[in-house]
């Protein structure tokens, strides 16, 4: 991997953070894909949901249904491609999403899942305590080869032997990019529900789901590349699957809240898979942040240029330097690999060692067992990267 110019225009953008970055100027932050810094937009748009409170109070809710909800539903829908803000619903996290929707499968009890051994921890500790009561039986395909990944995921889902298939974008254990997950999709019989894990791809890569707009539910949320940090989750919700989740809230009947109905209605829309109150308040930051980017023309595509170019950049110096730790042998997917995220990834029995090592020097990463993550943003720069590598060398 080569190094690639950076365009001044994305270089500009660090200076959006400056609130988050010089809270504690002397630490490095390369955990993009955990925490992203917010955008100083965020702070003025978070006194913002204060003053609404007090202005409005009880009143609030007719404003954040009314307006901030509808525009953070576009901002989603203008990223994702999807061709109708209304399948987006918002959630605290996406684990109520997941559960809302598992609760709206009629299907004979175990549910038999479809998914992989490398899904982050909230849906792998879910699903294995599903497996202990009965709820679910669940087959559990490697990732690894990744270059066999896509035909044996396909085999097994063209099947039909599963009533869901839950699979991720990008893997967080590696930042691999499921680049054949359109393809795969189309092998999916069509009785067979469809959740995509999208947490590593929003805000990180180009997405475009038009063409699946009717048939996946897509879902992720604001505290990693959508700068916009914790509570603002959200699933694309296709039309006509789920009408009805037993896992239900009192928000998902909020338009008829006030009149006397009969049994429990649903609306049509994604409204169906509300839960009961929440903070709105990351609704706000998620649409100030998303305003400004749609101002400045930022998009996914720049975002994902501009951190595969710090990450050539930090392969690059890092090839200088003695860190057996940290050699190309022990990245995951291997350097040459194109089908990856916003984060590198190292397989290494030093992982925890590392971790600690830098924390001591200010330097914010993460690991997850035997892999430590690398996270790139634009809120770094080239700068940035000769100092990790430097802090790095001195360990």
């Amino acid at each position: 991997m080569s190094s690639v110019p950076i365009p001044q225009d994305l270089t500009a953008r660090k200076g959006r953070f400056s609130r988050f970055l010089g809270a504690v100027p002397d630490r490095l932050h390369f955990a993009a894909h955990s925490h992203h810094p917010w955008p100083d937009v965020s702070f003025d748009a978070q006194q913002r949901a204060w003053l609404d409170a007090a202005e409005l109070m009880d009143t609030k809710w007719e404003r954040i249904f009314g307006e901030v909800v509808p525009a953070a539903q576009e901002h989603v829908a203008r990223i994702l491609g999807l061709p109708d803000p209304g399948t987006v619903a918002f959630a605290p996290n996406t684990h109520e999403l997941v559960k809302r929707v598992f609760s709206s499968l009629e299907a004979t009890r175990p549910i038999r899942v479809l998914t992989t051994d490398s899904e982050f921890h909230a849906f792998e500790r879910q699903s294995r305590r599903w497996e202990e009561t009965g709820y679910a039986t669940v087959e559990r395909i490697p990732t690894e080869p990744f270059a066999t990944f896509a035909e044996r995921f396909a085999q097994a889902a063209r099947s039909g032997m599963h009533d869901l298939v839950y699979v991720s974008h990008v893997f967080f254990n590696s930042g691999y990019v499921f680049e054949e997950l359109d393809s795969v999709l189309a092998e999916v019989p069509d009785p067979t529900w469809v959740i995509v894990d999208g947490y590593h791809a929003f805000c990180a890569l180009p997405v475009d789901l038009a063409r699946w707009a009717d048939r996946i539910f897509y879902m992720a949320g604001g505290y990693k590349y959508a700068m916009s940090g914790e509570g603002v989750c959200f699933a694309h919700c296709p039309p006509g699957w789920g009408e009805r989740p037993v896992d239900t809230g009192w928000f998902a009947g909020f338009a008829v809240m006030e009149e006397t109905v009969t049994g429990v209605p649903y609306p049509k829309d994604a409204q169906r898979f509300l839960g009961s109150t929440l903070d709105a308040t990351g609704l706000y930051r998620f649409r100030a942040v998303q305003d400004l980017w749609l101002r400045e023309g930022f998009t996914p595509a720049h975002a994902h240029r501009y951190a595969a170019d710090l990450q050539a950049e930090f392969l690059n110096r890092l090839d200088e330097i003695d860190l057996p730790e940290l050699s190309p042998e022990h990245l995951v997917p291997a350097r040459g690999d194109t089908a990856r995220g916003s984060f590198l990834t190292y397989r290494t029995a030093a992982a925890g060692d590392l971790h600690a090592q830098l924390a001591e020097r200010n330097v914010i990463v993460d690991r997850r067992g035997d892999r430590i993550r690398f996270g790139f943003g634009i809120y770094q720069d080239r700068a940035d990267v000769a100092e990790l590598v430097r802090r790095l060398d001195a360990l």
